[in-house]
Order: structure tokens, then C-alpha cells, then sequence
């Protein structure tokens, strides 16, 4: 019986198989995101066709629909017509049938032709990397050639592996569960600090916070793979980051917060949002505790600590959102912690006031939570004006 060209012990096989399901995780996450759906980062030609022409044998997606898809997904992030948001359509709908939702995201040619600008449309794109079946159906000729019927069974490990890990883990569990480092406007989160397995795209939170970074770790414990494959290239010529993640700069705290103060904190809003929750996690913590007890342990505390702190109602049911009514009426600190938090994140989503204006809000901002009688927030107040660019 044939063996194939390549006869391995069974460990050599499942060793073969991870290493080519990893290189397609690796263009997945280089060159259809980072690359092609974000503009994070320059490729040179020679990788730009090595990963389009292995995507085209490994998963047969096609890069205009898998960029126009992304970038509609940031764009309805969590809303009806986000793709494949586990908070609208189900956890398991986008973790056991992500696949499907892609297929029939990428039949939308609205979509296609909203989303897609600036992706590959030349002369191979339309004759041969747009005919998924053949680019397959040629991975699989190859296996078999290679590694006899073993063949078999590493093409299917390679044709589930984007839909498993990317398709269902990613866009499901990125949106349902995890550690979040920055208080972005959706419900992304980190799945391990540790972006191996998925490329670097178990750091979810910290993509959606900074879209356009071609480095997806934040914090000092977190490791992309994707951004060491990245700068690998990048020391050999083949590929230039544009962004990166910004880090927060702090200086002394200025008596009056100048318009320097107030572009650095619009540049790092998120680490902003996130230190305000920090700061105010104890207070709120006792505040929700006292009024708990006082209203005979009626009130979910968990959920309603969370959206004070940050705002998700989408966690809150019918109920709870009764409760909250009740607990921002009762308290005044809470009421005060809801308020400056929202006007907090006024400063930088309201695009239209000059510079003069959202400088007087900062400053109104400030002196407001100065005289709040709330240590938390006098004390986040002073942090406000460390903010150096």
C-alpha cells in the first residue's frame, strides 16, 4: 500500500500537521488582518503572495471578503449587523457555527463592496485565488502525494482549523469571555496572555481597543507571536509596522491641565477608562454592599458594580436595570461615579467641539471631581493631570 513520499513515526505526522495549520494562523493573522483588513503594517510582494497563495490552498478564503467581513465587524461591533457577535446572535451560534456565519456574510455583496476597498484584484485574484474548490482540493492532492492516506487526515485538521479556532473561538469566546486590559466601547476580551496557538489573536480586548497596531500585546506578561514573526521580517526587509499600541507617558501633575494634558488622555482614552475603574472599584464595591443589605439583599451586586463602573448595560437584564434606577437614586456617590463617568468619555467622543471646548471640559472634569468629596476620585483626578504626550 502506498505510503507517501515522506514515511514518519505518528509523532512526526501530528507534528507535521500543527506546523502547517500554525503557518496559516500566521497569514491569517499577518496578512489578512493586520495586512490587508487594518493597514497596520507594509508587506513586501514575496510574503504578500506566499500568504495569499497558502490561504488559497489551506482555507480557500478569498482576501477582499475576509477584510470586507472584518471590517464590518468592527464597524457594527455587537450590534444586529455585526457578522458574528456572540451578543447578538448567541455564544453558540458563533462558536459552533462561526463558519456559517462568514459563508453567508460573504455572499452579502453589499457588504463586499462597502468593506472591501484596497484589497488584491488582479489578474490571479479573479482567475484562480477566487476559485476556492480548486485551491483545497490541490492541498489535498499534495497531502496525499506526500504522506499517503495519513494525507487525509492532516488536510481535514488543516481545512477545520481556521473555522474551529478563528471562526468559532476568536469571534465567539473574544466576545464573550476573558480578562479585558482596556474599557473599549464592545465586549472584547483577552482569552490568554499568551497569543500562540491563535497567532496572537487571543488578544482580542487589545485589538479592538487599537484596530490599527500591528503589535497586538499590551502588557509586559502578554507574547504575540503574529508581532515576532512581524519584526523577523521586518529585520530581513520584507515588512514595516506602521503602528504599535501606544504606552501612557506620566510627568509631574500639572496645576492646570494644558491642551498637551488633554491629547494624551483622547490618545490613551482606554487606559484612561480602565484606571477610572479601578479607582472607583472599592467605593462602588462598598456603596452597592451597603445598599444591598439595606434593601434585604435584593440587588445583584456583580452585575450592577460592573455597569457603573463601566457602562454595559447590554449585561443588565430587564430586572437589574430596575435596580440600578433604584441604587442610583439611593447613592448619592454612585450617581456621582455613573455621571463623571460619562462625562469622562464625553471628552473624546465629541468630535466636533475645537480643542478649546473639550480643554474647558477637562477642566470643568476635573474640578468637579476635586470637590466630589470622593477620595477615589480626587485622587484620579491628579492622575488625569500626569498625562504627558
Amino acid at each position: 500500500m502506498y505510503s507517501g513520499l515522506f514515511e514518519l513515526p505518528w509523532w512526526g505526522y501530528v507534528v507535521v500537521a500543527l506546523v502547517l495549520t500554525h503557518i496559516t494562523i500566521a497569514s491569517v493573522t499577518i496578512y489578512l488582518h493586520r495586512h490587508q483588513a487594518h493597514r497596520a503594517l507594509e508587506l513586501h510582494p514575496l510574503p504578500s503572495h506566499f500568504f495569499r497563495l497558502w490561504l488559497w490552498l489551506t482555507t480557500g478564503m478569498v482576501t477582499g471578503e475576509w477584510a470586507a467581513i472584518h471590517r464590518k465587524h468592527h464597524a457594527k461591533c455587537e450590534t444586529a449587523e455585526d457578522p458574528h457577535s456572540p451578543q447578538t446572535r448567541g455564544i453558540r451560534k458563533v462558536l459552533f457555527e462561526g463558519a456559517e456565519l462568514y459563508r453567508a456574510e460573504a455572499n452579502n455583496k453589499e457588504t463586499l463592496q462597502r468593506y472591501g476597498h484596497g484589497t488584491p484584484d488582479d489578474w490571479i485574484e479573479r482567475h484562480v485565488y477566487r476559485r476556492s474548490v480548486v485551491g483545497i482540493s490541490l492541498m489535498l492532492i499534495i497531502n496525499l502525494v506526500a504522506f499517503g492516506p495519513l494525507g487525509l487526515t492532516i488536510w481535514a485538521v488543516q481545512m477545520m482549523w481556521i473555522p474551529i479556532w478563528a471562526a468559532g473561538v476568536v469571534n465567539g469566546l473574544g466576545h464573550y469571555i476573558g480578562y479585558r486590559n482596556f474599557d473599549c466601547s464592545d465586549a472584547s476580551t483577552n482569552l490568554v496572555p499568551w497569543g500562540i496557538l491563535i497567532g496572537g489573536e487571543e488578544l482580542h480586548n487589545n485589538h479592538h481597543s487599537f484596530a490599527t497596531s500591528a503589535k497586538l500585546s499590551a502588557r509586559w506578561y502578554e507574547f504575540d507571536i503574529g508581532w515576532m514573526y512581524i519584526r523577523m521580517l521586518e529585520l530581513v526587509g520584507l515588512a514595516k509596522a506602521k503602528k504599535v499600541i501606544p504606552l501612557p507617558k506620566f510627568g509631574e501633575a500639572k496645576h492646570i491641565a494644558d491642551f498637551d494634558t488633554l491629547q494624551a488622555i483622547i490618545t490613551h482614552r482606554y487606559d484612561v477608562m480602565t484606571r477610572y475603574m479601578q479607582s472607583l472599584k472599592r467605593i462602588c464595591a462598598d456603596e452597592i454592599e451597603k445598599l444591598r443589605v439595606e434593601h434585604g439583599g435584593k440587588f445583584d451586586a456583580r452585575a450592577l458594580r460592573r455597569w457603573v463602573l463601566s457602562g454595559e448595560e447590554r449585561h443588565l437584564q430587564a430586572g437589574q436595570k430596575q435596580q440600578l434606577e433604584v441604587m442610583i437614586r439611593d447613592s448619592k456617590a454612585l450617581a456621582t461615579v455613573v455621571t463623571m463617568r460619562e462625562e469622562l468619555s464625553a471628552i473624546w467622543a465629541r468630535s466636533t467641539f475645537s480643542r478649546e471646548q473639550l480643554l474647558k471640559q477637562l477642566h470643568d472634569w476635573i474640578e468637579r471631581a476635586e470637590h466630589s468629596g470622593i477620595q477615589q476620585l480626587q485622587d484620579f483626578s491628579l492622575r488625569l493631570r500626569r498625562y504627558a504626550v
